[in-house]
């Protein structure tokens, strides 16, 4: 398991509230487009991250993690396992928080990476599932 409840708690309450989403674009059939609304109706700024930089949920967004000019506190990863290592990699470098990478994206040395940056971090695990659960 990568991401214990303790884990998944801090980022969910007590990181920050703006969540950059690699991966949304405005297409509803994509789990990207419903995991945002879920984050949004719980409080979570989201940013939308895509190569077309579109507008998401009212969001704009941004075809880069460095492209968006402010701070993130939570980097939301929806993209191939096999992308996914560099997404982290930028998360770091923008000064991100956490990591989370969806269910079904799996790196384990990302993952290890990630955690000895000092980053908290979830693989294989969808927000949108675990805020609902929350006392």
């Amino acid at each position: 398991m990568y991401g214990d409840e303790a884990t998944i708690r801090r980022i969910l309450t007590e990181l920050g509230d703006t969540w950059a989403v690699v991966g949304l674009s405005t297409n509803p059939s994509r789990a990207a487009y419903g995991v945002a609304q879920v984050l949004q109706r719980f409080g979570k700024r989201i940013v939308p991250v895509h190569p077309k930089a579109e507008t998401v949920h009212g969001e704009q967004g941004y075809a880069s993690l460095a492209d968006i000019p402010f701070e993130i506190d939570v980097v939301d990863v929806f993209v191939n396992s096999e992308l996914a290592g560099a997404v982290a990699d930028e998360a770091v470098v923008k000064g991100a928080r956490a990591v989370w990478f969806q269910l079904g994206v799996v790196d384990e040395t990302a993952y290890e990476r990630i955690r000895a940056a000092g980053l908290d971090m979830v693989m294989d695990r969808c927000p949108a599932i675990e805020i609902p659960l929350l006392d």
